[in-house]
């Protein structure tokens, strides 16, 4: 899958979604045309948590991170959006 875009940073979304009542992240400048329509619809449905641009030389590791995080919001816990700048903020452009 080759990303539509290639940019020095990637677009992203941490949200709730509205119809699953689950944490998703979508990294908008990643998507191609197949799923774009869809997963854009499905983040703007949502409760937005976090948004920014991620580097996009260090997006593997921030991308570990965001995984990390969704684990623990999907399990439960409290993140509040402060937590998840700090944790991100190596990465963010």
């Amino acid at each position: 899958m080759s990303p539509a875009i290639q940019s020095e940073k990637i677009m992203f979304q941490i949200y709730r979604d509205a119809n699953l009542a689950r944490y998703r992240v979508v990294y908008f400048t990643e998507l191609d045309d197949h799923n774009k329509d869809a997963e854009i619809n499905d983040a703007m449905r949502g409760e937005a948590i976090f948004d920014g641009y991620l580097r996009n030389y260090t997006k593997e590791d921030a991308k570990r991170i965001v995984k990390e995080i969704l684990a623990r919001l999907n399990n439960g816990e409290g993140v509040e959006p402060g937590e998840i700048a700090q944790k991100l903020k190596p990465y963010l452009a």
